[in-house]
């Protein structure tokens, strides 16, 4: 049987026999379903840091505003990250990380598009 590629890009691959990403090898014959889930960061920690430089602010307003910019810098930097899980017999695994909606939408619809094509 030919191999029929739905996606590739950098190194994950996704064709009718398997799916490769970021080194690891899943063969589609054992995947069962796809999902994908969403972590967002907390922002606890920057805004404790935060806190920590405006009660600094008071006493020394230079290093309240280092503080406060090295904190506000840090909540900004902040994104949400997105997984691949796929279910196998095994259990659910994370197969892919990634910071791109889009990109992740994009692996999803090949993988099951791929598990359509199996039958």
């Amino acid at each position: 049987m030919d191999e029929k590629v739905f996606f590739e890009y950098d190194d994950v691959k996704v064709n009718n026999a398997r799916f490769v990403s970021g080194g690891q090898t899943y063969a589609m014959s054992n995947i069962t379903s796809v999902k994908s889930t969403e972590k967002k960061p907390s922002r606890l920690g920057g805004i404790l840091v935060l806190l920590v430089g405006g009660f600094i602010g008071v006493n020394n307003a230079l290093i309240g505003l280092l503080i406060a910019a090295a904190a506000g810098f840090y909540l900004y930097k902040q994104k949400t990250t997105y997984h691949v899980i796929l279910a196998t017999s095994g259990g659910e695994t994370s197969a892919l990380t990634t910071y791109q909606l889009e990109y992740l939408q994009r692996v999803i619809g090949a993988l099951n598009e791929a598990i359509i094509h199996r039958g």
